[in-house]
């Protein structure tokens, strides 16, 4: 999956919120590709409140991994406003996408997602996230919510699956784009390769 993840404007510092702002897409994204490679892998998963609760735990799982990457770099203040406006912005398209596919209240959808959202926090918080990512159980604990959402058949093979590849490769497409987006200087757009007509 490609990403983008720097500035193509003059260079300056972006606040907290720019950062979470343009983040924020790329989580979504980020989720949703997540959901694709699992039922590419023939793991059972509906449309429906399946597939939306599968999109949210995997959500949420990036905000806290995005959270803790802005406690190695912003200040308390700082990191509040960028998290806290990442999660309503990645809420928002959440629960405008649950309520477009299942007719549920989207205000009352998106406030359900930061209720559980503030529940995972205090749930991946016994779990380290090093200068290296995060420690086995912070995966671990994601698999686990996704096992919930999954049907018998599938709860304990979609372990392995979450552990060994979405989970790291998420994380480190997030650790790209905040790489990406907190540097100053833009990055050059790239030059297409002039085609000729004859």
């Amino acid at each position: 999956m490609r990403i983008k993840s720097h500035w193509f404007k003059e260079g300056r510092e972006r606040t907290p919120q720019e950062i979470s702002d343009a983040l924020s897409f790329v989580v979504s994204r980020i989720a949703d590709n997540a959901l694709k490679n699992t039922r590419k892998l023939k793991f059972e998963i509906e449309v429906g409140q399946q597939y939306l609760d599968f999109l949210a735990e995997f959500s949420l799982f990036l905000i806290l991994v995005a959270d803790r990457i802005a406690y190695r770099k912003l200040s308390a203040e700082d990191r509040l406003t960028f998290t806290g406006n990442l999660a309503n912005r990645v809420g928002e398209t959440y629960a405008e996408n649950r309520s477009r596919l299942l007719g549920e209240d989207m205000k009352e959808c998106k406030q359900r997602f930061i209720d559980l959202l503030n529940h995972r926090a205090g749930e991946y918080a016994d779990f380290a996230y090093e200068e290296n990512g995060p420690d086995y159980g912070f995966y671990r604990y994601l698999a686990y919510c996704i096992g919930q959402i999954m049907n018998e058949a599938d709860s304990g093979w979609i372990i392995d699956q979450m552990i060994s590849n979405e989970a790291p490769e998420a994380v480190k497409m997030v650790e790209k784009t905040l790489r990406g987006l907190y540097e100053t200087e833009p990055k050059p757009a790239r030059r297409r390769a002039a085609s000729s007509g004859d």
